[in-house]
């Protein structure tokens, strides 16, 4: 678990907005303190890499879908791809993003936002990319600088929605 516990308490009033603001159909499936469960039991939950069904958007507002690998740091997926692949064309001019991360139905984390890349090749690196890289090339037992040209990006969420069947059932990835 890398949150602090302001980035807990964010990530708990983003999920009970989420719900609360969600269609009634979604909220009869999703239910408080019977189908989901609470931000610190959520980063407990996803730990190491967890992958992530990413969707971006094409110049004609296509959705387009893959994987990636997802790492859920201080309240936030973290994922990297080629910049050369088709997403990482998308989110230099669209950068709004669904994320889903499931696990049969056991675990479904469900989330809309923004990509920001942390380390782009013509600016300055985000402020926390050193921490990111670190936690990364740990790891995966070297430094995913070494791929290449990968582009990493955090999503910065504005509504997630967690769904469990069975929250005592739920362990670490």
């Amino acid at each position: 678990m890398h949150e602090t516990d302001s980035e807990l308490e964010e990530l708990q009033a983003l999920l009970d907005v989420s719900l609360a603001g969600s269609t009634a159909h979604l909220r009869s499936i999703v239910k408080p303190g019977e189908r989901t469960i609470p931000a610190r039991q959520l980063t407990e939950v996803l730990t190491g890499m967890c992958t992530l069904a990413l969707s971006t958007v094409t110049a004609r507002g296509e959705p387009r879908i893959g994987g990636v690998d997802g790492h859920f740091l201080h309240g936030k997926w973290i994922f990297g791809t080629s910049t050369t692949a088709a997403k990482a064309v998308h989110l230099r001019t669209r950068p709004a993003v669904s994320a889903a991360h499931m696990r049969g139905e056991s675990l479904g984390v469900f989330t809309h936002g923004a990509a920001r890349i942390l380390n782009p090749p013509d600016a300055p690196a985000d402020p926390g990319w050193p921490e990111t890289l670190a936690y990364l090339t740990t790891h995966y037992g070297e430094s995913p600088t070494n791929w290449g040209d990968v582009a990493y990006y955090r999503l910065d969420p504005h509504w997630m929605i967690v769904y469990t069947f069975d929250p005592k059932d739920i362990t670490p990835a």
